[in-house]
């Protein structure tokens, strides 16, 4: 057995990509439109995993896109995705100057959770062990839910 992808739907592609690929760096790697099912299918790869996605070797994951607008609730009942990141305090910053909320900082200098535009709940690690901890980041309280 090999584990393929985890799949999402989204409410807004533009919203999604921009968040996916423009502020988490992820990489689309194909892209099926289907006019009998009314939906767009987009798998994007970590951008370390780009290559091998491309060849169907690494996971992805698949945003799902249904033409015909449909109300998602939840997204913390889904659990969550995680990505290792090489800075977590610089990637942090990048989406909270872009208006991203950090729900829970990386106080450790190893976790913090953000959200996409749905909801979808999503655990960011820092790479190769925790960091020193550091302001603004070490006194920062949680904001809402993960």
């Amino acid at each position: 057995m090999r584990y393929l992808h985890t799949m999402v739907r989204v409410s807004d592609l533009d919203k999604s990509l921009a968040f996916y690929c423009g502020l988490l760096g992820m990489v689309e790697t194909r892209r099926t439109d289907s006019e009998k099912g009314r939906y767009t299918n987009i798998f994007l790869a970590a951008s370390a995993d780009e290559a091998v996605a491309r060849d169907a070797k690494a996971p992805v994951l698949e945003l799902t896109y249904n033409w015909d607008p449909e109300d998602y609730k939840g997204g913390r009942n889904f659990g969550h995705l995680a990505f290792e990141v090489d800075d977590i305090y610089g990637l942090c910053q990048s989406l909270a100057n872009a208006g991203v909320t950090v729900n829970r900082p990386p106080r450790d200098g190893y976790m913090a959770f953000i959200r996409s535009p749905d909801g979808i709940s999503i655990e960011l690690l820092q790479a190769g062990g925790p960091r020193d901890p550091a302001e603004p980041w070490a006194s920062m309280e949680n904001t809402g839910v993960w």
